[in-house]
Protein backbone atom coordinates (compact mmCIF):
# COMPACT_ATOMS: atom_id res chain seq x y z
CA UNK A 1 0.00 0.00 0.00
CA UNK A 2 1.30 3.63 -1.23
CA UNK A 3 1.72 5.92 1.28
CA UNK A 4 -1.32 8.43 0.89
CA UNK A 5 -3.45 6.47 -1.14
CA UNK A 6 -5.19 3.26 -1.84
CA UNK A 7 -6.60 3.85 2.25
CA UNK A 8 -10.13 3.69 1.88
CA UNK A 9 -10.57 -0.53 2.45
CA UNK A 10 -7.99 -0.13 5.92
CA UNK A 11 -10.08 2.87 7.01
CA UNK A 12 -13.26 2.64 8.99
CA UNK A 13 -15.90 3.75 6.11
CA UNK A 14 -17.58 6.71 7.96
CA UNK A 15 -13.92 8.62 6.60
CA UNK A 16 -15.28 8.60 3.16
CA UNK A 17 -18.77 10.90 4.40
CA UNK A 18 -19.31 14.23 3.29
CA UNK A 19 -20.65 15.32 6.27
CA UNK A 20 -19.04 18.35 7.72
CA UNK A 21 -16.52 18.00 10.63
CA UNK A 22 -17.87 19.29 13.84
CA UNK A 23 -15.96 21.43 15.90
CA UNK A 24 -15.26 19.64 19.03
CA UNK A 25 -13.76 17.02 16.60
CA UNK A 26 -11.68 19.38 14.76
CA UNK A 27 -10.67 20.42 18.23
CA UNK A 28 -9.43 17.15 19.08
CA UNK A 29 -7.68 16.91 15.51
CA UNK A 30 -5.14 19.93 16.60
CA UNK A 31 -4.45 18.24 19.71
CA UNK A 32 -4.35 21.51 22.08
CA UNK A 33 -2.49 18.72 24.78
CA UNK A 34 1.01 19.38 22.25
CA UNK A 35 0.69 23.18 22.19
CA UNK A 36 2.18 23.62 25.51
CA UNK A 37 5.88 22.77 24.54
CA UNK A 38 6.39 25.38 21.64
CA UNK A 39 4.45 27.69 23.92
CA UNK A 40 6.80 27.48 26.56
CA UNK A 41 9.75 27.46 24.45
CA UNK A 42 8.42 30.89 23.27
CA UNK A 43 8.41 32.08 26.61
CA UNK A 44 11.83 31.14 27.13
CA UNK A 45 12.98 32.38 24.09
CA UNK A 46 11.22 35.59 25.40
CA UNK A 47 12.70 35.80 28.99
CA UNK A 48 16.13 35.18 27.06
CA UNK A 49 15.89 38.47 25.12
CA UNK A 50 15.48 40.62 28.37
CA UNK A 51 12.65 42.17 27.51
CA UNK A 52 9.51 42.31 29.26
CA UNK A 53 6.41 40.85 27.54
CA UNK A 54 4.25 43.65 29.04
CA UNK A 55 6.95 46.18 26.65
CA UNK A 56 5.39 44.31 23.44
CA UNK A 57 2.10 42.48 24.31
CA UNK A 58 0.58 42.20 21.45
CA UNK A 59 3.41 41.14 19.87
CA UNK A 60 3.66 38.38 22.99
CA UNK A 61 -0.05 37.50 22.55
CA UNK A 62 0.38 36.69 18.74
CA UNK A 63 3.89 34.91 19.05
CA UNK A 64 2.09 32.53 22.16
CA UNK A 65 -1.17 32.43 19.60
CA UNK A 66 1.27 31.54 16.66
CA UNK A 67 3.46 28.58 18.70
CA UNK A 68 1.28 26.53 19.96
CA UNK A 69 -2.54 26.63 18.17
CA UNK A 70 -2.02 27.37 14.84
CA UNK A 71 2.28 26.04 13.86
CA UNK A 72 1.52 23.48 16.54
CA UNK A 73 -2.27 22.60 15.73
CA UNK A 74 -1.23 22.68 12.18
CA UNK A 75 1.33 20.22 12.52
CA UNK A 76 -0.90 17.81 14.62
CA UNK A 77 -3.61 18.36 11.58
CA UNK A 78 -1.17 17.87 9.11
CA UNK A 79 0.12 14.53 10.63
CA UNK A 80 -3.46 13.06 11.59
CA UNK A 81 -4.17 13.52 8.10
CA UNK A 82 -0.89 11.39 6.25
CA UNK A 83 -1.24 9.16 9.12
CA UNK A 84 -4.63 7.86 8.98
CA UNK A 85 -4.10 5.03 7.82
CA UNK A 86 -1.64 4.39 10.63
CA UNK A 87 -3.65 5.81 13.26
CA UNK A 88 -6.68 3.53 12.44
CA UNK A 89 -4.55 0.27 13.66
CA UNK A 90 -2.89 2.20 16.71
CA UNK A 91 -5.59 4.98 18.14
CA UNK A 92 -8.64 3.63 16.07
CA UNK A 93 -10.91 6.23 18.19
CA UNK A 94 -8.47 9.46 16.35
CA UNK A 95 -10.96 11.91 14.78
CA UNK A 96 -10.09 10.65 11.08
CA UNK A 97 -9.77 7.45 11.33
CA UNK A 98 -13.05 7.23 13.75
CA UNK A 99 -15.22 9.11 11.20
CA UNK A 100 -15.76 12.02 13.31
CA UNK A 101 -14.06 14.51 10.88
CA UNK A 102 -15.11 12.63 7.25
CA UNK A 103 -13.83 12.94 3.82
CA UNK A 104 -10.98 15.21 3.08
CA UNK A 105 -11.85 17.89 6.11
CA UNK A 106 -8.68 16.77 7.51
CA UNK A 107 -7.20 17.96 4.61
CA UNK A 108 -9.04 21.13 4.53
CA UNK A 109 -8.23 21.71 8.08
CA UNK A 110 -4.58 21.39 7.99
CA UNK A 111 -4.57 23.72 4.43
CA UNK A 112 -6.11 26.31 6.59
CA UNK A 113 -4.44 26.40 9.57
CA UNK A 114 -1.46 27.04 7.50
CA UNK A 115 -2.91 29.81 5.90
CA UNK A 116 -4.24 31.51 9.13
CA UNK A 117 -0.39 31.14 10.37
CA UNK A 118 1.24 32.82 7.60
CA UNK A 119 -1.44 35.60 8.15
CA UNK A 120 -0.42 35.73 11.41
CA UNK A 121 2.94 35.52 11.18
CA UNK A 122 2.54 38.63 8.71
CA UNK A 123 2.52 40.88 12.08
CA UNK A 124 5.50 39.78 13.76
CA UNK A 125 8.21 41.15 11.61
CA UNK A 126 10.46 39.30 9.42
CA UNK A 127 12.26 36.86 11.95
CA UNK A 128 8.44 35.62 13.21
CA UNK A 129 7.11 35.63 9.54
CA UNK A 130 10.48 33.21 7.90
CA UNK A 131 10.59 31.24 11.19
CA UNK A 132 6.88 30.13 10.88
CA UNK A 133 7.76 29.54 7.16
CA UNK A 134 10.23 26.93 8.26
CA UNK A 135 8.24 25.37 10.45
CA UNK A 136 5.10 25.14 8.27
CA UNK A 137 7.45 23.55 5.64
CA UNK A 138 9.54 20.93 8.32
CA UNK A 139 5.58 20.10 9.35
CA UNK A 140 4.49 19.19 5.66
CA UNK A 141 7.79 17.47 5.01
CA UNK A 142 7.51 15.16 8.44
CA UNK A 143 4.15 14.04 7.23
CA UNK A 144 3.49 14.47 3.74
CA UNK A 145 4.81 12.25 1.05
CA UNK A 146 7.04 12.41 -1.16
CA UNK A 147 9.58 13.28 1.54
CA UNK A 148 7.81 12.11 4.72
CA UNK A 149 10.45 12.54 7.33
CA UNK A 150 9.12 10.65 9.49
CA UNK A 151 9.36 7.33 8.03
CA UNK A 152 13.02 7.75 9.09
CA UNK A 153 13.45 8.32 12.96
CA UNK A 154 16.28 10.02 13.26
CA UNK A 155 15.31 12.41 11.40
CA UNK A 156 11.84 13.37 12.50
CA UNK A 157 12.99 12.84 16.41
CA UNK A 158 15.28 15.79 15.16
CA UNK A 159 12.29 17.51 12.91
CA UNK A 160 10.66 17.30 15.96
CA UNK A 161 12.65 18.61 18.68
CA UNK A 162 13.67 21.72 16.37
CA UNK A 163 10.18 22.41 15.69
CA UNK A 164 9.01 22.02 19.60
CA UNK A 165 11.90 23.46 21.52
CA UNK A 166 14.61 25.57 19.28
CA UNK A 167 12.38 26.92 16.47
CA UNK A 168 9.68 28.98 18.76
CA UNK A 169 12.67 29.91 21.66
CA UNK A 170 14.34 31.64 18.67
CA UNK A 171 11.44 33.10 17.58
CA UNK A 172 10.52 34.32 20.81
CA UNK A 173 13.91 36.02 22.02
CA UNK A 174 13.85 37.86 17.93
CA UNK A 175 10.49 38.67 18.03
CA UNK A 176 10.84 40.46 21.20
CA UNK A 177 14.09 41.87 20.48
CA UNK A 178 13.18 42.96 17.07
CA UNK A 179 16.00 41.46 15.44
CA UNK A 180 18.38 38.32 15.13
CA UNK A 181 18.97 36.92 18.78
CA UNK A 182 22.25 36.33 20.54
CA UNK A 183 24.43 34.02 19.88
CA UNK A 184 24.10 32.49 23.22
CA UNK A 185 20.49 31.88 22.67
CA UNK A 186 21.01 30.49 19.39
CA UNK A 187 23.49 28.34 21.42
CA UNK A 188 21.31 27.05 24.33
CA UNK A 189 18.04 26.62 22.23
CA UNK A 190 20.40 24.24 19.65
CA UNK A 191 21.40 22.70 22.85
CA UNK A 192 18.07 22.02 24.00
CA UNK A 193 16.32 20.86 20.55
CA UNK A 194 18.83 18.48 20.58
CA UNK A 195 17.87 17.12 23.83
CA UNK A 196 14.53 16.67 22.83
CA UNK A 197 15.50 14.49 20.42
CA UNK A 198 15.21 11.94 23.06
CA UNK A 199 11.88 13.17 24.15
CA UNK A 200 10.59 12.56 20.85
CA UNK A 201 11.78 8.87 20.57
CA UNK A 202 9.76 8.23 23.78
CA UNK A 203 6.83 9.49 22.34
CA UNK A 204 7.68 6.62 19.66
CA UNK A 205 6.79 3.94 22.07
CA UNK A 206 3.33 4.15 21.77
CA UNK A 207 3.01 3.25 18.15
CA UNK A 208 5.67 0.63 17.77
CA UNK A 209 3.12 -1.95 16.74
CA UNK A 210 1.15 0.16 14.23
CA UNK A 211 5.06 1.64 13.21
CA UNK A 212 6.45 -2.07 12.33
CA UNK A 213 3.17 -3.02 10.23
CA UNK A 214 3.33 0.25 8.35
CA UNK A 215 6.96 0.62 7.95
CA UNK A 216 7.75 3.59 9.95
CA UNK A 217 11.05 3.50 10.75
CA UNK A 218 11.06 5.02 14.51
CA UNK A 219 13.45 4.29 16.41
CA UNK A 220 11.88 2.21 18.83
CA UNK A 221 11.25 0.24 15.31
CA UNK A 222 15.14 0.29 13.96
CA UNK A 223 16.77 0.15 16.91
CA UNK A 224 14.51 -1.73 19.34
CA UNK A 225 12.80 -0.47 22.39
CA UNK A 226 15.60 -1.13 25.15
CA UNK A 227 18.19 0.39 23.21
CA UNK A 228 16.14 3.53 21.70
CA UNK A 229 14.91 4.15 25.14
CA UNK A 230 18.94 3.94 26.39
CA UNK A 231 19.77 6.43 23.49
CA UNK A 232 17.28 9.03 24.32
CA UNK A 233 17.80 9.05 27.86
CA UNK A 234 21.85 10.06 26.69
CA UNK A 235 20.18 12.17 23.54
CA UNK A 236 17.81 14.42 26.67
CA UNK A 237 20.85 14.02 29.11
CA UNK A 238 24.04 15.55 27.43
CA UNK A 239 22.76 18.56 26.12
CA UNK A 240 22.14 19.83 29.69
CA UNK A 241 25.61 18.80 30.96
CA UNK A 242 26.75 21.45 28.36
CA UNK A 243 24.31 23.73 29.29
CA UNK A 244 25.49 23.55 32.95
CA UNK A 245 29.05 24.18 31.37
CA UNK A 246 28.08 26.65 29.43
CA UNK A 247 26.30 28.70 32.64
CA UNK A 248 29.61 28.13 34.67
CA UNK A 249 31.45 29.96 31.82
CA UNK A 250 29.06 32.71 32.08
CA UNK A 251 29.23 33.44 35.68
CA UNK A 252 26.15 31.61 36.74
CA UNK A 253 26.47 29.37 39.28
CA UNK A 254 23.17 29.49 40.70
CA UNK A 255 21.69 28.85 37.87
CA UNK A 256 24.22 26.06 36.67
CA UNK A 257 23.19 24.44 40.27
CA UNK A 258 19.74 24.49 39.55
CA UNK A 259 19.76 23.23 36.13
CA UNK A 260 22.53 20.00 37.58
CA UNK A 261 19.76 19.71 40.03
CA UNK A 262 16.73 18.71 37.86
CA UNK A 263 19.33 16.83 35.88
CA UNK A 264 20.06 15.16 38.30
CA UNK A 265 16.15 13.94 39.31
CA UNK A 266 15.75 12.98 35.84
CA UNK A 267 18.85 10.77 36.00
CA UNK A 268 16.85 9.00 38.67
CA UNK A 269 14.09 8.92 36.72
CA UNK A 270 15.69 7.84 33.56
CA UNK A 271 16.64 4.77 35.69
CA UNK A 272 13.00 3.55 36.06
CA UNK A 273 11.89 4.39 32.99
CA UNK A 274 14.64 1.72 31.40
CA UNK A 275 12.82 -0.74 33.53
CA UNK A 276 10.15 -0.93 31.11
CA UNK A 277 10.29 1.72 28.06
CA UNK A 278 7.27 0.78 26.79
CA UNK A 279 4.86 1.19 29.41
CA UNK A 280 6.84 3.76 31.40
CA UNK A 281 7.66 6.69 28.46
CA UNK A 282 3.72 8.55 29.38
CA UNK A 283 4.53 8.53 32.90
CA UNK A 284 8.33 9.40 32.01
CA UNK A 285 7.10 12.74 29.64
CA UNK A 286 4.39 14.00 32.93
CA UNK A 287 7.84 13.86 35.30
CA UNK A 288 11.74 14.06 33.53
CA UNK A 289 10.39 15.94 30.83
CA UNK A 290 8.48 18.69 33.07
CA UNK A 291 12.05 18.70 34.94
CA UNK A 292 13.80 19.62 31.68
CA UNK A 293 11.10 22.86 30.61
CA UNK A 294 11.77 23.69 34.00
CA UNK A 295 15.60 23.93 33.42
CA UNK A 296 14.76 26.17 30.13
CA UNK A 297 13.24 28.38 32.07
CA UNK A 298 15.80 28.80 34.34
CA UNK A 299 18.46 28.76 31.71
CA UNK A 300 16.29 31.64 29.72
CA UNK A 301 16.62 33.81 32.86
CA UNK A 302 20.51 33.16 33.45
CA UNK A 303 21.49 34.07 29.99
CA UNK A 304 18.83 37.39 29.63
CA UNK A 305 21.02 40.38 29.13
CA UNK A 306 21.27 42.15 31.96
CA UNK A 307 20.53 46.52 31.88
Amino acid sequence: MSEGGGLAANIPAPLVGRRPASPLAALELLKPITWFAPMWAFGCGVVSSGVAPTERLGLFALGVLLAGPLVCGTSQAVNDWFDRHVDAINEPNRPIPSGRIPGRWGLWIAIGMSLLSLAVASQLGTWGFWATVVGLVLAWAYSAPPIRLKQNGWWSSAVCGACYEGLPWITGAAVMAGGAPAPVVLLVAALYSIGAHGIMTLNDFKAVEGDRRMGIGSLPVRLGVAPAARLACWVMALPQVAVVALLLARDAPLHAAAVAAVLGVQVVLMRKLLSDPRKLAPWYNATGTTLYVIGMLVTAFAIRPVA
